[in-house]
């Protein structure tokens, strides 16, 4: 195991030396410094250290510059304070400034080792609760949906509105324009925040095992089934349910799915106990649900069940006044993530990102600047933002660019039809994909009778 690493800060070159030998013998990677200034030096050049052991006097500076920098610059910092000039007014003062622990001279070896061991794990509840911090900032910056744009303003205004009931809400839009964000900031906002948020991609459970999954099972209710499981409406108890992409939801469920809509109630598979359920359930879809109906595909009463409140979510391309501020939020996510500096972005990448079509919406925007900070490479960005030319359909004729005379064209295409066919009117007819009435009509106007 790698052995802590500490910092001893003495002026009296004698005291610096035992402190040092006492900790190096329990174990640790000793440091020292002997004031202010050489500590300051020792704290940017180690950091990894994970404690400072500090005379409160020293022949320049204090103890109290040393712990004042370390709670600036490195919060999290072990700190133990020892002076021979201890008083009650001093150790108040320290604690008081953020030191973990406090120490007298003359003290023990044992006193010395105690406070170490103090200060060790109070640095460690300090890294817990960074590590608490930035988990939780991160899940709401997940939750949180940005855009300045008047669309965006008024989906946050509908979202407020119906986040503190329990209504069905069915959400649509394109792929990757954020309809999870939506379905977790509804849940966040509502007073069920504190209970579960699960999230299912109906498209992405196999059919066969989708209803034990969804709704549960008894022991033995089908093979493999050891032990009775409950589904993810039952784990989701007092909590939110975000059914993505309902559409793929197989016609058996979508009944199943009406019931608990309806009755508040499911029954696992191979059990006739219905259980009672307190939840809200929130759909999306980027396919149109009314289409699915008409198509037979969707029902029709479960379509109207969950479109109770519909929620659209905007393509990134209906408010591309909202791609820098997205592009700031994707930078310092990813600066976090990956530890990295930030890479300039220029204003010509700006204007490019600003012009590009996003056809794959707020994810794709994502996923380019993940790349961009982690190879800071610009060229390659702009290079991918470059629109793709479609390629033509097989056997599309295509429109010289200066255009043509269509006369002629249709001429010269009846002329050749005709003789690919040996002056066969029906073979020429069928080569041009004419009927019989409508290629005679043409041989007339170019006043071409057929013979070689």
């Amino acid at each position: 195991m790698k052995a802590l690493q500490l910092l001893v800060v003495e002026d009296d070159l004698a005291q610096r030396g035992l402190l040092s030998q006492l900790l190096t013998s329990d174990g640790y990677l000793v440091h020292q410094a002997d004031s202010t200034a050489s500590a300051i030096v020792a704290l940017k050049n180690q950091p990894e250290l994970a404690l400072v052991l500090c005379d409160w006097k020293l022949g320049s500076g204090s103890g109290a510059d040393v712990l004042q920098y370390v709670r600036t610059e490195c919060p999290a910092l072990g700190f133990v304070v020892a002076t021979a000039y201890g008083s009650v007014s001093h150790a108040v003062d320290a604690i008081q400034a953020g030191a973990d622990d406090y120490l007298s001279k003359p003290f023990k070896r044992q006193e010395l080792l105690l406070a170490i061991s103090k200060g060790l794990r109070a640095r460690q509840l300090r890294l817990q609760n960074q590590q608490l911090s930035a988990q939780l900032t991160e899940q709401q910056q997940l939750v949180d949906l940005i855009g300045h744009a008047p669309c965006m303003q008024l989906l946050f205004q509908r979202i407020q509105r119906v986040a503190g009931s329990n209504v069905t809400v069915l959400i649509s839009g394109e792929s990757g324009t954020g309809k999870e964000l939506a379905a977790r900031a509804l849940h966040q906002l509502s007073p069920r925040k504190n209970a579960p948020f699960i999230a299912i991609n109906c498209g992405a459970i196999p059919e066969s095992l989708a209803e034990a999954e969804l709704f549960g099972a008894e022991k033995g209710a089908y093979t493999g089934a050891v032990q009775s499981k409950a589904g993810k409406f039952e784990a989701a108890q007092g909590g939110t349910v975000f059914l993505d992409e309902i559409a793929e939801l197989p016609l058996p469920l979508q009944a199943k799915l009406l019931r608990l809509l309806q009755e508040g109630t499911v029954t696992r598979l191979g059990s006739h106990h219905e259980i009672k359920l307190n939840l809200r359930i929130i759909a999306a879809s980027h396919q149109d649900l009314a289409t699915a109906v008409q198509q037979g595909r969707f029902r029709q009463d479960l379509f109207y069940r969950l479109n109770v409140v519909p929620v659209h979510m905007p393509a990134l391309r209906e408010r591309t006044e909202d791609i820098p501020g997205l592009i700031q939020h994707f930078f310092q996510l990813q600066q976090s993530r990956y530890k990295t500096s930030l890479p300039a972005l220029s204003k010509t990448a700006l204007k490019a990102l600003m012009a590009y079509p996003w056809p794959g919406n707020v994810r794709e925007l994502s996923n380019k600047i993940e790349r961009f900070v982690l190879l800071q490479d610009e060229q390659e960005l702009l290079a991918d933002l470059q629109p793709q030319k479609p390629e033509p359909a097989a056997g599309l004729f295509q429109l010289p660019e200066a255009g043509l005379d269509f006369e002629a064209l249709e001429r010269s295409c009846l002329e050749q039809a005709l003789q690919l066919s040996n002056g066969n009117k029906t073979k020429a007819a069928k080569l041009l994909q004419l009927n019989y009435k409508a290629f005679l009509y043409r041989l007339e106007k170019f006043q071409l009778d057929g013979k070689k």
